[in-house]
């Protein structure tokens, strides 16, 4: 005999279609609690969603910070997601209201400060053993499943500390980073920017084969006891409502092997954000257009040392793809959540449509590439060394993923997909640019095979013609 259905958990008013009532003798879950009571203690398992599902695999301290970023997302981004994307583009160093009173709320409740625990940020001492990349990836999945724009504005200026972070000067972090979270507590919004691509150079500040063989736009030329800056930046995510710029810069007369890194004061005589580019995606964040006309920085700016920026550069991007990586996971996650939203509200021929199995089986494969990209993500964000083929891996398989995730989605709405209050349009359009920052995918590809080169080069040699 079958053992009773558990108490509590009350017959489906309905099941889907071709699928038995999970309380019928030979439904899979009425099966596990038939098992001997000492299996079925490690067998068996109530219904769960699979987002609790996913928050009971981690830490308890993790579990506690992911619910919050889920709740701060839900409570102020999504309800402005829309209204900020639709909104009229705005000249550089100017936001939309709505926007500011997020960014300024984000910075009291510590979103904008949490990379590292006091006195330096505000994360609490408790979530401290764990990396701080791997946080990063809860909280950007949970801010991008509500707003990709948003969450950009938000998350950005953690890329512009990732240099004064990788650099290892206590003192520097002591006088940028101090501050910056006491007046990002206060709701004073107190961000940092990363500068590296160039006009007509984008891909050669991520690859060294394509910088080798390249000059740099942006230069430093030595004035007394600093540095005068001379060149421009192009597509800096938050580099006109930036503070504090770290701005990428070869030596006068030199290559990209001097390249430095400088934080630059954007009060700095010289400095100007030309413009803000109108962008398909990802509107509530600006993509700036930076001009810098003998910007003085002084030697105590210098991040890092002279000529330690390509260091500081790739050791920044194999900390941040991860995070791009995550992005796309919440993306892809929004898309599931409005397609399966769609297939159990919409009735065609008076049934519902996750009645039909094609449906089911659509639904199924976006729901399965959706949770294998978080793996990615998760399994190479659990380590405080980020290997560079990981990281890239989780940017460039994660943001193809969402892209293909977001169009079965629209598949299933059709013409609804198209309509901008049912967000699917708007997440296509924000998942599109993460193919292209942080690296293209295809030099993520190509970072993959440098990470392996000795392995590779090695196999070859074994192989004489």
């Amino acid at each position: 005999m079958s053992a009773p259905w558990p108490a509590g958990l009350p017959p489906l008013p309905q099941p889907i279609a071709g699928h038995l009532p999970p309380e019928h003798p030979l439904s899979p879950r009425r099966a596990l609690q038939a098992l001997d009571p000492k299996v079925r203690l490690l067998l068996a398992y109530a219904p769960q969603s699979a987002w609790d599902t996913d928050t009971a695999s981690l830490p308890r301290r993790l579990q506690r910070y992911r619910r919050q970023a889920r709740a701060f997302a839900q409570t102020h981004l999504a309800p402005a997601a829309l209204a900020i994307d639709a909104g009229p583009h705005l000249p550089a160093g100017q936001m939309a209201p709505e926007a500011l009173a997020i960014l300024r709320e984000a910075g009291r409740q510590g979103w904008l400060s949490d990379l590292l625990p006091a006195p330096l940020g505000s994360c609490p001492w408790l979530d401290a053993p764990y990396p701080m990349v791997w946080r990063t990836c809860l909280k950007v999945e949970e801010f991008a499943r509500a707003c990709g724009g948003l969450m950009l504005l938000l998350c950005a200026h953690f890329l512009g500390m990732g240099p004064i972070l990788v650099s290892g000067q206590l003192p520097l972090m002591w006088r940028t980073l101090r501050p910056a979270t006491r007046a990002n507590l206060r709701g004073d919004p107190h961000l940092f920017a990363f500068a590296i691509t160039e006009p007509g150079a984008g891909s050669d500040a991520e690859d060294g084969h394509g910088a080798a063989t390249n000059q740099p736009g942006l230069v430093a030329r030595r004035q007394g006891d600093g540095w005068c800056l001379n060149g421009q930046k192009v597509f800096i995510s938050g580099g006109d409502i930036a503070r504090q710029i770290t701005v990428f810069a070869a030596l006068e007369g030199e290559g990209f092997d001097s390249w430095t890194c400088f934080l630059v004061d954007s009060r700095s005589p010289g400095f100007r954000a030309a413009r803000t580019e109108l962008k398909m995606g990802m509107r509530a964040s600006s993509a700036a257009h930076l001009v810098f006309d003998n910007v003085w920085v002084s030697d105590a700016c210098v991040v890092g040392g002279l000529r330690s920026g390509w260091s500081l550069n790739r050791a920044t991007l194999n900390l941040s793809r991860l995070p791009v990586g995550a992005m796309a996971v919440g993306l892809a996650q929004a898309a599931v959540d409005i397609a399966v939203h769609h297939a159990c509200t919409q009735r065609l021929g008076g049934r519902p449509l996750i009645d039909f199995q094609d449906v089911q089986l659509a639904l199924a494969d976006m729901m399965a590439a959706t949770s294998a990209a978080r793996t990615l993500v998760w399994q190479g964000a659990r380590t405080w060394t980020p290997r560079q083929a990981v990281a890239s891996m989780a940017k460039f398989h994660n943001t193809d993923t969402a892209l293909r995730v977001i169009e079965q989605a629209m598949d299933l709405l059709g013409e609804h997909a198209v309509l901008h209050r049912n967000r699917l349009e708007k997440l296509y359009r924000d998942a599109r640019v993460t193919q292209i920052f942080e690296g293209t995918n295809q030099i993520n590809r190509l970072a993959v095979i440098e990470d392996h080169q000795e392995a590779l080069a090695a196999l070859v040699a074994s192989k004489p013609a």
